[in-house]
């Protein structure tokens, strides 16, 4: 698929960036630290990133008995998708807004506010829970979170070399670049890593969409489901939401998603192409 290729070729581009940086900081042997830095974030974001971000939204793990169903539903869709049964959670926001998290499908959880649960009905329901698991059949939350680890050593590196310029005069050597070189990068890179992290974030959310719409056999339940959480969110925006977490939802959880500089920063793609191609989908058209 594009999306799939598009998405290699961004994480390729990330590494590249660490490692840049790395040479740029201290030539062969910053190029060593760079490529630590890549081991040592991948390796805490496979292992931890779940925790993190179930943490960090407040969630609490529901049961068969308290949500039968949500774990109808949730389990009518793994069954499909050919997928084991992921851990439920339910946080209390009263936003609209739905997320999924896991290094991968055996280590999974699905996670749905209050507000979702009350705004949606059954049909819309099941498209938004199709998507997140589209994201678990994908492994998307893996590759979220490199790409954000990877985008956070970028600037923990950029930020290196500021202070090893200030008090080490930057290196003007024959073994890596010059002065010239550690500057561009100081202030480049870190730009480069975010837009590129933003690229990754939203290919993935339109490879999700279009697994889950296969998942749940009807991609207009699943667009049907955004357009009403565009304007939940619109309406109750999610004041405390963290913007680390932020790729993670559904949706948007920010208020003001829709305007023009919200959009060229965003970690999703706007609604209104996602409902196009999701339309589309449900006439027999792939845009995918």
């Amino acid at each position: 698929m594009i999306n799939n290729f598009k998405t290699f070729v961004l994480l390729a581009a990330l590494t590249a960036l660490v490692l840049g940086a790395g040479m740029v900081l201290g030539g062969r042997h910053g190029l060593a630290i760079g490529l630590l830095f890549a081991v040592v974030m991948n390796f805490g974001s496979y292992w931890f990133s779940d925790k993190l971000a179930l943490a960090m939204a407040g969630a609490v793990e529901t049961t068969e008995a308290e949500s039968p169903e949500l774990f109808r539903t949730i389990r009518n869709l793994t069954q499909r998708a050919g997928l084991p049964m992921p851990r439920v959670y339910i946080t209390p926001e009263w936003t609209p807004n739905a997320f999924a998290t896991g290094r991968n499908p055996n280590h999974s959880a699905v996670a749905v506010t209050q507000g979702i649960l009350r705004l949606l009905d059954r049909d819309e329901l099941e498209g938004v829970i199709a998507h997140e698991l589209g994201h678990v059949k994908n492994r998307d939350i893996l590759i979220s979170s490199v790409a954000a680890m990877m985008a956070g050593a970028l600037t923990q590196l950029a930020h290196m070399l500021q202070w090893a310029m200030i008090f080490g005069g930057g290196r003007d050597d024959e073994e890596g670049p010059g002065i010239g070189a550690q500057i561009a990068m100081m202030v480049v890179a870190p730009v480069a890593a975010s837009l590129v992290q933003l690229a990754i974030s939203r290919s993935r959310e339109y490879e999700a969409d279009r697994t889950g719409a296969q998942i749940c056999g009807r991609p207009l339940s699943l667009a049907n489901a955004l357009l009403k959480l565009e304007h939940g969110v619109e309406q109750q925006p999610m004041l405390d939401a963290n913007p680390a977490t932020a790729h993670m939802y559904i949706v948007n959880p920010f208020a003001g998603a829709g305007s023009m500089l919200f959009r060229l920063f965003s970690t999703h793609p706007p609604i209104e192409e996602r409902v196009k191609r999701l339309r589309a989908m449900a006439t027999g058209i792939s845009p995918y």
